[in-house]
Formats: C-alpha cells, sequence, structure tokens
C-alpha cells in the first residue's frame, strides 16, 4: 500500500478567480500545501487532483504529480470533495496501486504544517478510526449567537443561555479547512467525514484562516508571513 495525498484544485473559482493558482506571497497559493505535502516525508505521491490545464502545469512544475484530469461532473462548485478524493483512489487503483491511509489536502490551505499533518495520521491510527480531520475552536460562545430578525431587530439563538458564564459553555469547533486524513474504504464508501468515527485534530486559531473573499486573502497572507517570520526578528 501506498501513501498518498491529494489536492484538489478545480479551475472554475468564482468567488476569487483563478484562486487555486493566485499569487499568494509571492507563488501561486497551491505551491505551499504541496512544498508541505512533498517535504513532510509522509507521502509517497503528492497529487493534485484538477480539470484545468493551467493547474496541472502549475502543479507538476511544483513538483507535484497530475495522473489524470477531474471529470467535468466533479468540477463544479457543488462536488462534494469526498467525491473528487474518492475518484481518485478509483483512478489509482485502476492502475494496481492500493493508496491507504489518503490525506486530503487543501489548495488554498497555505497555513498547513507539515507538524499538523503528521499528528493526524498518527491520531487516525492510534484511534483506529476512519477519518482524522483538522478543526479549531470558535472564537466566541456560539451558544450566545445572534439573528437578525426581518424586522431589523436581533434576538438571540438560545436565550436560555444570555446569563451563563461562557466558561460554563461546551467547547465547539469548526472544520479548519485544511486537511482530511481518511482510510481509503471510508472516501470510497461516500460516508460523511462528520460522524462518530472521525477523530479531530485540533489547531490553534491563529494558523486557521478560511479563504471565500478578498479580505480573506488578505488577512491570511499576513498570517502566513508572520507564521514563517524568524523568531529572532
Amino acid at each position: 500500500m501506498t501513501r498518498i495525498a491529494v489536492i484538489p484544485a478545480r479551475g472554475g473559482s468564482k468567488r476569487i478567480p483563478r484562486k487555486n493558482i493566485k499569487s499568494f506571497c509571492g507563488a501561486p497559493i497551491i505551491r505551499w500545501p504541496i512544498e508541505v505535502a512533498i517535504d513532510c516525508g509522509l507521502f509517497d505521491r503528492v497529487i493534485v487532483s484538477t480539470d484545468d490545464e493551467a493547474i496541472a502545469r502549475t502543479a507538476e512544475t511544483l513538483g507535484a504529480e497530475v495522473p489524470f484530469r477531474r471529470p467535468e461532473a466533479l468540477a463544479d462548485d457543488h462536488a462534494p470533495t469526498a467525491a473528487v478524493v474518492a475518484h481518485a483512489i478509483e483512478c489509482l487503483r485502476a492502475t494496481g496501486e492500493n493508496p491507504d491511509p489518503v490525506c486530503c489536502i487543501y489548495a488554498t490551505a497555505p497555513l498547513v504544517t507539515a507538524s499538523d499533518l503528521r499528528a493526524g495520521l498518527e491520531s487516525l491510527d492510534a484511534n483506529d478510526a476512519q477519518f482524522a480531520v483538522s478543526v479549531t475552536s470558535y472564537a466566541y460562545p456560539v451558544q450566545r449567537a445572534l439573528r437578525v430578525r426581518p424586522d431589523s431587530r436581533v434576538e438571540m439563538l438560545e436565550p436560555e443561555n444570555f446569563f451563563k458564564r461562557s466558561q460554563d459553555l461546551e467547547p465547539v469547533y469548526h472544520d479548519a479547512a485544511q486537511f482530511y486524513w481518511g482510510r481509503a474504504d471510508a472516501w470510497l464508501s461516500g460516508r460523511p467525514l462528520f460522524e462518530l468515527d472521525t477523530v479531530p485534530v485540533m489547531l490553534p486559531r491563529n494558523r486557521v484562516q478560511d479563504i471565500d473573499t478578498p479580505e480573506d486573502w488578505e488577512l491570511a497572507e499576513r498570517m502566513f508571513r508572520d507564521q514563517r517570520r524568524p523568531a529572532d526578528t
């Protein structure tokens, strides 16, 4: 069996055009997860799954493999990540390879680190889990979330929590959108990633940033520069 990283990178991003190869701190953003995946020593192969020729050429220049093209049915903004990874596994199995486990790393996860990827693999094995996913905590108790009503007034979603102290509320987490380790058969089964046989890989909030808007992009670049700044500067 081989250990594989799959980096999904379709060409049709709408909110940030050409998002997966847009310049991020001086290089195509996909460079950074490719670089970490190659240098961490955890993977036998680092594969980019794409439908786009420019992304494929960029990925190969950066040292990743692009042994197949993603079909059009898995290249729109409704295609689930699990289906994309399952397609990659099926393509590799068709050539006689047996990848397991398989790690999905997002092309727009420049803050991913080798130590976090390693922690994910160790947690997957130590807990005999089907998936190990990167998560981080919410910065504010979601039990005190507000909604804006149609009349433009605000109200609490859970008014009973108004007088509770933050430390008395259950900590909750969200998908850090960096990486997912999974058993090959779990990916192929189509089972949800977030269920009872999934273990978390906790990441600090200062190393997690979703990138959906230009403002997100600017913030992620600042975080990236801070993360890579030498300790003595």
